[in-house]
């Protein structure tokens, strides 16, 4: 059975690779480090999509280690870089919130459109059904027929009931509609699925705040968590999704997909400092087993290179 860890680092190698050669490539031949050093650092850690702000603060935490004669090697400045790294996702960090014994759990999703929200859904149901979890998915993208037949195509496949209306169905009355039913029959969990949307349709982002009040009204203090899939071979363009969708959706939390794919990686931790949205889950690849809770440790080693503890 292949490790948690090792799916972290096949899934990030892209961006390793980006990001190892380059500060290989910064650091090698020279015997003292200045400005130009870490001015270099610090760019390539901007075009892997970490951001200036997360791409300021890593290369003055290495170079402030550096500064205090505690770095020899590359591979001293590489672990310097992913401790910053874990520290950074690690400032905040709280976990999924859950709901009250006897209560389902509501999971909220949102996202642009493309950005694998209704897969998402799929494998983590899976992974929830893995843990002996009841789930019931709640297809509320309502007006694209294939959303709903792909919703209970996973549905059937991890053995999930799916709550469903006809096409052009109002969504929150779907959503009122499933987290009362997720009540009747025990769930521990209800996921709902909602059309993709791009930030700037206001009818649609109003849309989200529709069902939101509507599942609150079905189950006060619910969604317990509203969940923000994003692309991540969109880099560093995933910061306005999540500024907008913050606004009208109140976004907890992030899922990052199709890490696997592209080598802007960094973009976690660009999000994270610029909104303190934890990310709670990541794609690293196409089977269901590929969607992980996230980890900082694993995520900052996959990075930079050392081990980690497959411990959980």
């Amino acid at each position: 059975m292949k490790s948690i860890f090792s799916v972290f680092r096949r899934g990030l190698e892209k961006t390793a690779v980006k990001v190892g050669r380059s500060i290989s490539g910064v650091f090698t031949g020279i015997k003292a480090h200045g400005d130009a050093s870490f001015e270099e650092l610090e760019a390539l850690l901007v075009s892997a999509d970490f951001g200036v702000a997360a791409a300021q603060r890593i290369a003055a935490d290495v170079r402030d280690e550096y500064e205090r004669g505690t770095l020899d090697t590359d591979a001293d400045l590489a672990a310097a870089a992913r401790r910053s790294v874990k520290k950074l996702l690690e400032d905040g960090r709280h976990q999924l919130a859950i709901a009250p014994a006897n209560t389902p759990t509501v999971i909220l999703f949102a996202g642009v459109n493309g950005s694998g929200k209704t897969t998402t859904i799929g494998k983590l149901a899976s992974l929830l059904v893995s843990e002996k979890k009841k789930v019931i998915l709640a297809a509320c993208d309502t007006f694209r027929a294939a959303a709903v037949e792909q919703l209970q195509l996973w549905g059937e496949r991890t053995s999930c009931q799916v709550v469903a209306s006809k096409h052009g169905a109002d969504p929150a009355g779907v959503a009122f509609d499933a987290v009362k039913a997720a009540q009747a029959r025990g769930a521990d969990f209800l996921l709902i699925d909602t059309a993709g949307r791009q930030q700037n349709q206001k009818n649609l982002m109003d849309e989200l705040t529709k069902i939101r009040r509507a599942v609150d009204k079905a189950l006060p203090g619910a969604p317990h968590e509203t969940l923000l899939t994003v692309d991540a071979s969109l880099g560093g363009n995933v910061i306005s999704q999540a500024r907008e969708f913050s606004r009208s959706a109140g976004v907890t939390g992030l899922v990052i997909t199709k890490l696997d794919g592209t080598g802007r990686g960094g973009m976690a931790v660009a999000l994270k400092l610029e909104f303190g949205l934890p990310v709670f889950f990541i794609g690293l690849g196409e089977q269901p087993g590929d969607l992980q809770p996230f980890d900082p440790e694993y995520y900052a080693a996959a990075l930079f290179g050392g081990e980690a503890s497959d411990e959980q």
